[in-house]
């Protein structure tokens, strides 16, 4: 690697926090802002700096905002006895894209993760059992990640909140809409037997 200038160096290493960019990726984005495109730099560094300034933690859901309430939970149009609890905000998306959820959600910024030190207090489950516990809810549906963490993650909230008689339900795994058996591998094959349903 080239010798840098320590500001040149500490901005090629402050672009590494994103994911999936390494060592020349970081190299190659710091060099194309600083020789083609300082005004693009520059608006980054603003907004980022909005961002970091003005986007806090919706008192309901979790999610980001820049009020105290998202749209979301501030809209009386919601069922709020449904609550639907995902790991980022980037799955309440494809879910609101579903438009087949009128429920209300939860977002845990993350999933249980013990080696990488993700206890329920970085994904805040204290505040989800709260917020579970408002008085309205009486499902709450699970719909964390079908890995490991989710898993782990998934059965670390059934066991906080099935004492508190709150029905708990698992978004169901299978086939994927216009998906081909012979293409599909054997353990989505699988699930899908196990969480077959009468057919209409």
């Amino acid at each position: 690697m080239p010798p840098h200038t320590d500001r040149l160096h500490r901005f090629i290493d402050a672009l590494r926090c994103l994911p999936g960019v390494g060592p020349r990726s970081a190299q190659r984005m710091a060099y194309h802002l600083l020789q083609r495109d300082r005004a693009g730099a520059q608006l980054l560094a603003q907004t980022l700096a909005a961002a970091l300034e003005g986007v806090q933690h919706c008192a309901q859901c979790n999610n980001f905002t820049e009020n105290t309430l998202c749209d979301l939970c501030a809209t009386d149009q919601r069922d709020g006895r449904l609550l639907c609890v995902l790991e980022t905000p980037a799955d309440l998306l494809m879910m609101e894209q579903t438009r087949s959820y009128q429920g209300r959600y939860f977002v845990l910024m993350g999933r249980l993760s013990p080696l990488d030190g993700i206890g329920p207090q970085e994904i805040h489950l204290e505040k989800l059992l709260r917020r579970a516990c408002d008085g309205l809810t009486q499902e709450v549906i699970l719909a964390t990640n079908f890995t490991a963490e989710g898993e782990a993650t998934a059965h670390a909230i059934t066991e906080l909140l099935r004492p508190r008689g709150l029905t708990l339900t698992r978004i169901a795994r299978g086939l994927p809409v216009g998906g081909e058996l012979e293409y599909v591998d054997s353990g989505t094959l699988a699930q899908a037997l196990v969480e077959r349903r009468p057919s209409v």
